[in-house]
């Protein structure tokens, strides 16, 4: 009975924060770069006058394969599909949180509490990712899966956990470093070796499935310099990926949240499981090393490597360890009736989702919903060291509140609007009245990310998006052609006078705001948002 109240309460707080906060969302971030790759991959003919899906840099990961096989089982859409391996994974993720938790002796309300509140994700700013990703994307995929798997080897199900750090490397091979780093030094010290078993066999199959690899026709460098022009496009348009261009604004952040993370395990050292330990220790431990190793190999030796496997994204597991020791180390400083401590604790984690920077002073809002977030869960903490009767209850009510409060009072937002009918109008349009190879540009768009949903949904070719620009990081040859494409039709505001310089780039119709309506024109389709000239 236990059991499955512990899985009921999984899938609920998986469904808040799939419903609530922080949400989900579709063909906003990267699922931009994907979705147009899998269509073509499933169909050469879609989208094959699109510079995106000319150069596919899914080769080194399964997440292509996963998709369209599933696809074609269920019948079902890529989004479908995707969304449902994301929901999938998510509740599998709070599960690994959750063991995570109970493996340190928490009772299972106060587990689930600990689980929930890291469940409401953590920005990582500076390497530009999220602990909990809102898109179906790989790394959001693999994540989720490596909690599981930390979990589970915390229990000593290390054979489990291969098979979960497997798929997770399937998934997004370079988000899954730090986890098997860790691993290897708990498999030398303590001779334990069994979760490499699906490990190697998850290399063989990705190893087959690169060199099969459909639609790659540039190859993914891994053992050049970086030139100095392409380094130069990568710090204007991948920014994330040089310490030098945030280490000033974000780096303090991280080193407190190190800090934290380490004050909170001398709290939790004595009831912390050995393997557990490893995996508190080493992982921000990983996440801060990760700075220095990426400023040597990148920012000294131009390793055309790095930028693909971008190895600050670790610093996401400084800021979930410190997130999951202090949630811990709140509820142990509870019962222990150190009440102060305890609400220090679960002030400094709250703040991490309602404030992106632990180092910079909140607005009244956002101190208000940590606060009162905090005082909830010390209550509910001290009401079970107390055995209270309501105990649980109290603790099922903190865990569940953070959800409301973080996007109401703390008014935090994880996506702007971007869909709207106008756009789904025009997708409709363009996908049912234009011929299958046209190329879009939206003229006046700017870096906005409407072209990259008009794309998936039309399946059209659109000339050149901001968006698409993200890929400089992998294909030298697909971001040079980025740029020049920028350049030509983008860089500068938009000039009607320009029109025609279009057409002979091989554009077929254009795509403008109501504000730039064309005087001497007439449009073939037009709404409230958007008015499409043909270029004849």
């Amino acid at each position: 009975m236990k059991n499955l109240a512990v899985a009921a309460a999984i899938l609920a707080i998986a469904a808040l924060t799939w419903f609530e906060f922080p949400g989900h969302t579709w063909l906003q971030q990267d699922t931009q770069i994907y979705v147009p790759i899998l269509e073509h991959l499933r169909d050469p003919a879609v989208l094959r006058r699109d510079m995106l899906v000319e150069r596919p840099h899914v080769s080194f990961t399964m997440y292509d394969e996963a998709a369209r096989g599933l696809a074609r089982v269920t019948g079902l859409g890529f989004r479908e599909v995707l969304e449902g391996e994301q929901i999938a994974t998510r509740a599998l993720g709070i599960w690994g949180l959750y063991l995570m938790a109970a493996a340190l002796g928490l009772s299972a309300p106060a587990s689930l509490l600990v689980a929930a509140v890291l469940s409401l994700g953590a920005t990582i700013a500076g390497p530009a990712v999220l602990s909990f990703e809102i898109e179906p994307d790989p790394r959001g995929l693999a994540v989720p899966l490596l909690f599981l798997a930390i979990g589970l080897v915390a229990h000593g199900w290390d054979l489990a956990a291969g098979f979960a750090g497997s798929a997770a490397f399937l998934m997004h091979p370079p988000a899954v470093i730090p986890f098997w780093g860790v691993y290897l030094v708990i498999a030398v010290v303590r001779r334990r070796f069994r979760a490499f078993v699906p490990l190697a066999a998850a290399c063989i199959v990705l190893a087959i499935a690169a060199r099969y690899q459909e639609g790659a026709s540039e190859a993914q460098l891994f053992f050049s310099r970086i030139a100095p022009s392409l380094e130069s496009l990568q710090r204007m348009r991948a920014p994330y990926a040089w310490i030098s261009e945030w280490w000033r604004d974000w780096l303090p952040h991280y080193l407190v949240l190190y800090a934290a993370s380490l004050a909170a395990y001398a709290r939790l050292r004595k009831r912390t499981p050995p393997d557990l330990r490893y995996f508190l220790i080493g992982l921000p431990l990983m996440g801060i090393l990760s700075v220095p190793v990426s400023y040597i190999l990148l920012e000294r030796m131009k390793w055309v490597l790095l930028p693909q496997v971008q190895p600050m994204r670790a610093l996401l597991f400084v800021t979930v360890v410190a997130e999951f020791s202090a949630a811990a180390a709140g509820i142990v400083a509870a019962q222990a009736r150190r009440y102060l401590e305890a609400f220090a604790w679960f002030a400094l984690l709250y703040l991490v989702p309602l404030n992106t920077s632990v180092t910079a002073m909140p607005s009244w809002n956002r101190a208000l919903a940590a606060a009162l977030l905090a005082a909830g869960a010390t209550l509910a903490a001290f009401a079970e060291a107390r055995r209270f009767r309501w105990s649980a209850a109290a603790l099922a009510g903190a865990a569940v509140a953070g959800f409301f409060l973080v996007p109401t009072l703390g008014a935090v937002r994880t996506h702007p609007p971007l869909h709207t009918p106008e756009l789904a109008q025009l997708s409709a349009w363009a996908r049912a009245s234009t011929p299958r190879d046209a190329v879009f540009l939206f003229a006046d768009a700017g870096r906005q990310l409407q072209p990259g949903i008009f794309r998936s949904q039309a399946l059209r070719a659109v000339y050149v998006d901001w968006k698409g620009g993200g890929q400089v990081n992998y294909l030298t040859d697909l971001g040079v052609d980025w740029w020049t494409r920028w350049q030509q039709v983008l860089a500068a505001p938009f000039d009607p006078r320009n029109v025609a310089r279009y057409r002979p780039l091989g554009i077929d119709y254009i795509v403008l705001s109501p504000r730039n309506r064309l005087p001497d024109a007439a449009p073939v389709f037009e709404n409230g948002g958007y008015l499409v000239y043909a270029l004849s």
